[in-house]
């Protein structure tokens, strides 16, 4: 690595730390807190999801932010964001303010991670930048063990309220060190600060939206199955955390080069494969360990939506990465807004609808990877 991809390495890992650990230990908590406190039910637990997703949608905002802020300070103005919105929560113990907690904490989360997406696509070449975000999601995964036992501990002496203060304010503090920091490099390709809709990434938009689709069924159903339906505790969620990140910890640094050695067609396809046998498994089956596995793969598998990113960076111009990733998230969110309270409403006719969606959506997502071509 040069001087200034080091630099920006370094920026990215630690934002990467605080963020995982702020947004893990409020998942971590969310379920339990909703169902226990606010005492929300399937279709408001759905509401509460789509609305998560709006600053998501609105993360075409990012490209006009940046006449403003410099790419790397709105980056960490993000997490302190995102920090204020999880430090919130447990004050507003209410259907209505865990809604206005969640936009505020999902504007840092989403906008920083549009952020982070661009820096690293600029920072890093073909070969190199495949492997830092899998380095960098193995570090989201040994933090999210880490989150899981701090949790975990806190649960013990702390409230639902101290413990959200205490995950927020650490997150602010990463921001804070974060926005003291130079780590930009004067010699890369200047980014628009325009929408970029290009015919010649029509692919990319259609995998992201794709994507979009069913990383909403798995957010906003998966863990909720396990507490509504299983009657998981704040404990078993906790130990599930991190027996799923341990695996990941050591798992995500590999698919960088998985991806430098087969190709995004074949990654992408054995992850869509895999899904459409895991979501009928949610479907169908009654067995409560069974699906904490399926959960397990199913956050594996999660990961491998960074080859989406590393195809966009072989057929992308440099210059287009910024904006263009900012239009990506938008599109990610398109039916991220609307799937949450549709398959809200449908759990409540049967909890097997969503996960039958998330299955027909992975063959259409299967089908679609098949005409990924680029060269290795």
């Amino acid at each position: 690595m040069s001087d200034s991809q080091r630099k920006m390495y370094v920026f990215l890992f630690v934002l990467t730390v605080v963020t995982t650990l702020g947004f893990q230990g409020w998942r971590t908590l969310l379920n339990n807190f909703a169902v226990e406190i606010v005492q929300i039910n399937g279709q408001q637990m759905g509401i509460l999801q789509s609305v998560r997703e709006v600053p998501g949608f609105l993360a075409l905002l990012v490209i006009y932010l940046l006449f403003i802020f410099k790419e790397h300070k709105l980056a960490a103005l993000s997490v302190i964001v995102l920090g204020v919105g999880i430090s919130l929560t447990g004050f507003f113990p209410s259907f209505y303010g865990l809604i206005f907690c969640t936009i505020l904490m999902s504007f840092g989360f989403h906008y920083y991670e549009t952020l982070n997406q661009s820096l690293t696509l600029q920072y890093f070449d073909l070969k190199q930048a495949p492997l830092v975000m899998g380095r960098l999601k193995g570090i989201s995964s040994l933090v999210n063990i880490i989150t899981g036992g701090f949790v975990f501990l806190l649960a013990f002496w702390l409230n639902y309220k101290q413990i959200f203060l205490v995950l927020g304010m650490l997150t602010i503090v990463g921001g804070v060190w974060a926005i003291l920091q130079d780590p930009s490099d004067k010699n890369l390709p200047p980014q628009h600060k325009k929408m970029i809709l290009r015919s010649k990434y029509w692919l990319f938009y259609v995998l992201t939206l794709l994507a979009g689709a069913r990383r909403q069924i798995f957010i906003a159903f998966a863990v909720f199955l396990l507490v509504k339906k299983f009657h998981y505790s704040i404990f078993e969620i906790s130990v599930l955390f991190v027996i799923n990140n341990i695996i990941n910890y050591y798992v995500s640094p590999l698919l960088g080069k998985a991806i430098n050695k087969f190709g995004e067609r074949k990654i992408l396809s054995l992850e869509y494969f895999s899904l459409i046998f895991i979501f009928c498994v949610y479907a169908f089956s009654n067995n409560k360990w069974i699906i904490g596995g399926m959960y397990i793969l199913d956050h594996i598998f999660f990961n491998f939506a960074i080859a989406i990113r590393s195809f966009f960076q072989k057929i992308a111009d440099p210059k287009d990465i910024a904006p263009s990733m900012a239009v990506g998230f938008t599109i990610n969110h398109i039916v991220a807004v609307i799937i949450p309270a549709l398959g809200g409403m449908l759990w409540m006719y049967d909890y097997k609808i969503p996960f039958i969606g998330g299955a027909v959506l992975s063959f259409i997502s299967l089908c679609f990877v098949q005409l990924i071509r680029v060269k290795q």
